[in-house]
């Protein structure tokens, strides 16, 4: 059994955490905005409350889309900055703001053509439904620089420098609130535009988050050595094409996760207003626990990416496994919390004892599959630094839809454990992931499993035949 170098798990356990407080920070912003959102719609009336809540849980799609497939840039970068090849990094990142303008136009219509067919197919209210759409229409515009935005992050981050993600994503939480205010309850001579006004802002929010990291990108002396904006260069199908594989599986994998979570939302909307208040309760409480060990993920890509880069193999297994310990150490933070005092978390939210019953009950479960969460995300996190997101893919796609709903609806409608069933079936897909995941990145970072499929994109980028202008 090999020895373990103390002083070095405790250095890579130090970069790693200081890598990822930013981007905690700036995760955490992201569901501020979301609360923002929430509490500004429901301050104006319960109409434009349940427009904004239906709206924003089909626009949660398109974003975690579009985040899923800019996600190729960053291992790509930290790669590449772990190989002292510096020059490779600005062509690779024109060629992903050309890929994020292509995927944000896609998003863009793609949100605005489907939400018709997916609000009825959830039965949402005729009332709500025009509120709901513009929303969606709304926000839509803001699709482009959304991915043009994570592609910005994902230099930054890749090349080690996590920063700017809390700033920005700080900035944007506090100029939604004004400019929300301002075009949903109609002041300054702008007239009241409800739950549309909503979705302007943010869309309105998300464009200054855009440029402004992007002059910050422009004018910061440390990015100058990348020459991110040296030349312009036409898109190169080929690079594209390697970020795309890349990036698709990761786009499919988040967007997998997500659709679960907003399925089981919707299947548990049936069983009454107390059940559905109570399972929204437990999965705010737990989106926000979650924001800390996605924040260690999206840093531990970048540990094990700059590892690979190195062709340090020892530097992959010391970052991946560090990662994942310290997820597993903020978890039980978490997980104690939801296991100890369940029934004060709820009481935040809602004074109604029914609620409060049944959400205590629900935040125990969450308590529980606190562990799995943080060791899949964390796992799924160090594959990334090793470009392997194709058969990561196929675990989601298994552990959540092959087992975590069935499971769910079995034990929700078959077994009459309703809300609690759905929730058992949360933790069997995730623990069914966390187990799969782990396993596949201890196969992959034993010697010689990540070499020769490393820096792939960046071969391409440095072909002479490059297309720039």
């Amino acid at each position: 059994m090999p020895t373990i170098d103390r002083q070095r798990l405790r250095r890579e356990c130090a970069d790693t955490v200081r890598l990822a407080l930013p981007l905690v920070a700036g995760q955490l912003s992201g569901v501020g905005m979301t609360v923002i959102d929430t509490m500004l719609a429901g301050h104006l009336d319960a109409h434009t409350l349940g427009a904004v809540s239906v709206g924003a849980n089909f626009w949660v799609l398109a974003y975690v889309a579009g985040l899923g497939v800019m996600m190729a840039l960053s291992p790509s970068v930290a790669q590449l900055a772990g190989a002292q090849r510096h020059a490779d990094v600005g062509p690779l990142f024109r060629q992903a703001l050309w890929l994020a303008a292509g995927m944000g136009l896609v998003l863009f219509f793609a949100v605005r053509l489907c939400a018709p067919y997916f609000l009825d197919w959830i039965g949402v209210d005729a009332s709500l439904r025009a509120d709901a759409q513009g929303f969606v229409r709304a926000i839509s515009w803001g699709a482009p620089a959304l991915c043009g935005y994570f592609a910005l992050r994902g230099a930054s981050e890749g090349f080690g420098l996590t920063r700017p993600t809390m700033y920005f994503g700080l900035l944007g939480l506090a100029l939604l609130a004004p400019i929300g205010f301002a075009l949903m309850y109609g002041k300054f001579g702008i007239t009241p535009q409800g739950a549309p006004g909503c979705g302007a802002a943010t869309a309105l929010v998300i464009w200054l988050q855009f440029f402004s990291l992007l002059a910050w990108l422009y004018w910061r002396p440390e990015y100058r050595r990348l020459q991110l904006f040296a030349r312009w260069d036409r898109p190169d199908p080929r690079t594209i094409g390697q970020l795309l594989r890349i990036g698709v599986p990761m786009g499919i994998s988040v967007f997998m996760e997500a659709s679960l979570f907003a399925v089981v939302a919707l299947v548990l909307a049936g069983f009454g207003e107390t059940t559905a208040s109570s399972h929204q309760i437990a999965l705010n409480a737990s989106a926000v626990c979650f924001m800390v060990p996605l924040g260690l993920a999206l840093a531990i890509t970048v540990r094990v990416g700059n590892a690979v880069g190195r062709g340090d193999e020892r530097g992959v297994r010391y970052a991946g496994y560090a990662g994942i310990a310290l997820c597993v150490a903020t978890q039980f933070v978490s997980a104690g919390a939801m296991l100890l005092a369940p029934r004060a978390i709820a009481s935040l939210y809602t004074s109604d004892a029914a609620v409060i019953a049944l959400a205590a009950q629900l935040l125990v479960l969450a308590g529980l599959f606190q562990f799995s969460d943080g060791i899949q995300v964390a796992s799924n996190g160090a594959l990334r630094g090793l470009k392997d997101t194709r058969v990561p893919m196929f675990v989601t796609v298994l552990a959540y839809w092959g087992v975590g709903m069935p499971v769910g609806w079995f034990l929700a409608f078959r077994a009459g454990f309703g809300a609690r069933g759905m929730w058992m079936g949360l933790i069997a897909g995730l623990s069914v992931a966390a187990v799969l995941l782990f396993l596949r990145f201890r196969r992959q970072a034993a010697r010689g499993r990540w070499q020769g499929a490393t820096l792939a994109v960046a071969q391409s980028v440095a072909n002479p035949g490059h297309n720039s202008h």
